[in-house]
């Protein structure tokens, strides 16, 4: 093991165990840690970031939520007060939480949010006017002006000082385009296009992840598992103007590409050779360089299992962390449930992918935890977040930017119906 290695395993030990500690004396002493980060809020959990750290002049994280009469805001918390503040960026974007915001920091530390109507027209976006603030706001930027949009994905790579947005098109494909300087945006491109049967009515769920600086990491899928009964999840990344398999060999330029097929990318998970189908949840990389996915199989509709899989350098590491329950909506006596293959959810901490939180079943209702591991991933200690709910707890994010020392989550708590019938706040606990 390398020696700085030594060091940091050493310090995130000690830390680790004394915010646990303190958690558990919390616990102990029946104190209620969560705090509400928004009264009303809910997301969905194909954009990101959907919340981010910045400490400047400032210590907030800062997050973008749905309420549940379809109003889109932006809000922080500051860690130092614990004080909470929110703006109203748009009112009537229809009740649905697939029209959430995902964010971006600026160098100069102001937040640029971009946002869409959930399959309607134009990806539009905004900038706050002053560093560290989200009480004043520029005019909408269109970014694309075509229709069917949802999700968003912003990147921001400081070597190439250049802007990258990904989100679904109107083919139903993951789309991107570039910007100089986030106000004027090349034309839209194709990013993915599933070859063979009837590529059209195939629809890849993207998941993007970055180092910030040269590199975007890409995980993704087949299309959505209720479709596709052998959704495998794969991946690729981008660096130095073109598009790589994990091994380093060329896919293709990304100036020239008119779109890549998944047969030319990695495949992580082979959902033919298990049955079970597969969604994408997070991506990020370790210290190395080396990508970290979180996905979900579905043996059944009502047994999620929690995977988290690194690249090693040699080849893909792949660890079961635990059997989640079944789909989160709360579905009514005698109705099908339209949406079986929602689960309660995983994020990656962005700084540190051996830790990440996820909502599983316990004893019928889904609670946070968190899993940490010390050894590169060979083995996870799991500990509660919450406990003894009596309502449902989330979709959790780790904040983007977070260190060690304020690694937290935001997750949804409340009750959930569908995308469109959603009745839950925003709640933020730290993590161990």
């Amino acid at each position: 093991m390398k020696p700085f290695r030594s060091s940091r395993f050493l310090f995130c030990s000690l830390f680790r165990f004394q915010t646990f500690a303190c958690l558990g004396l919390c616990f102990l002493l029946g104190k209620a840690h969560a705090e509400t980060f928004a009264s009303d809020g809910a997301w969905c959990w194909f954009q990101d970031p959907r919340a981010v750290y910045v400490k400047g002049r400032f210590e907030r994280t800062y997050a973008s939520w749905m309420q549940s009469d379809g109003t889109l805001l932006v809000g922080w918390m500051d860690h130092s007060s614990h004080k909470v503040h929110s703006k109203v960026i748009k009112e009537k974007c229809d009740v649905d939480d697939h029209n959430t915001g995902s964010l971006l920091v600026l160098p100069d530390h102001r937040l640029m949010l971009f946002y869409a109507r959930h399959n309607k027209q134009g990806l539009l976006a905004r900038i706050s006017s002053e560093p560290e603030s989200i009480d004043a706001w520029g005019p909408e930027i269109t970014v694309a002006d075509t229709p069917r949009i949802t999700y968003s994905h912003p990147v921001y790579l400081s070597d190439e000082k250049k802007f990258y947005v990904f989100w679904r098109g109107e083919t139903w494909k993951p789309t991107f385009a570039t910007s100089p300087d986030g106000i004027h945006w090349s034309k839209p491109r194709v990013l993915l296009q599933q070859q063979g049967r009837e590529a059209r009515d195939i629809r890849p769920y993207l998941k993007v992840g970055n180092d910030g600086k040269s590199i975007i990491h890409f995980a993704f899928t087949d299309g959505h598992p209720r479709n596709e009964p052998t959704n495998s999840v794969y991946y690729m990344q981008y660096s130095k103007g073109k598009l790589w398999r994990v091994d380093g060999s060329v896919i293709a330029s990304m100036e020239s590409i008119e779109a890549v097929s998944h047969l030319d990318c990695d495949l992580l998970y082979d959902a033919r050779s298990t049955g079970a189908r597969a969604w994408v949840w997070d991506v990020a990389q370790d210290a190395d360089g080396h990508p970290v996915v979180l996905y979900t199989r579905h043996p059944e509709e009502t047994d999620h299992r929690y995977h988290w899989a690194r690249w090693t350098g040699q080849k893909w590491q792949d660890v079961e962390l635990c059997q989640a329950g079944k789909w989160f909506p709360e579905t009514p006596q005698g109705v099908v449930e339209p949406e079986p293959h929602y689960s309660g959810g995983m994020s990656l901490n962005q700084g540190n992918p051996f830790q990440l939180c996820g909502a599983r079943q316990v004893n019928g209702i889904f609670e946070i935890v968190s899993w940490n591991s010390f050894d590169e991933g060979k083995s996870w200690v799991e500990r509660p977040i919450t406990r003894n709910s009596e309502q449902l707890n989330v979709r959790p994010v780790i904040p983007v930017g977070v260190p060690a020392d304020r690694s937290h989550a935001l997750f949804m708590s409340g009750a959930y119906r569908h995308y469109t019938d959603y009745h839950t706040s925003i709640r933020w606990e730290p993590l161990p």
